[in-house]
């Protein structure tokens, strides 16, 4: 290996599997000497509705149901909150391998961008739950390939 081929190949000290949506995140942290799985379930409260749009029976109902937009500012505060903690639990990754359902993995990458993190994640898959075990074999296999060029 000559001295350009040394400079190129970078080792990667630790590696993040990280599977989320609105509700929980599941992240495996492997490095060389140890692996470590942590869970951040959120407080994101779901969006109020009517089940089967069906009309209220009681009256004044609408003086007692917070209106939309309070309800909206406060689910992108927790929205806000459980990012930052999945944010801070992978800042120290050298490479992130996002996996999940539904919209959290674009808006997870809109954040990294911001906060100059996007360089970091290697890819981003869809995904239905996967169990902290087959999150840290997906993200190992992964990790592997793209390290032999495959």
């Amino acid at each position: 290996m000559n001295k350009r081929d040394r400079k190129t190949v970078k080792a990667v000290k630790t590696i993040a599997g990280l599977w989320l949506d609105h509700r929980k995140a599941v992240i495996v942290t492997i490095s060389d000497t140890t692996e470590m799985a942590k869970l951040i379930i959120s407080k994101v409260e779901r969006q109020l509705g009517r089940p089967g749009g069906m009309r209220s029976t009681v009256r004044f109902e609408p003086l007692q149901v917070p209106p939309d937009d309070r309800r909206q500012r406060r689910f992108t505060g927790q929205l806000n909150i459980y990012y930052e903690a999945v944010i801070a639990s992978v800042r120290d990754a050298d490479r992130i391998l996002i996996f999940g359902p539904g919209e959290a993995t674009g808006e997870l990458l809109k954040r990294l961008k911001r906060q100059n993190l996007r360089g970091r994640v290697a890819a981003t898959e869809a995904a239905d739950r996967m169990t902290g075990p087959q999150i840290a074999a997906r993200a190992r296999r992964f990790f592997l390939q793209e390290r032999h060029g495959q």
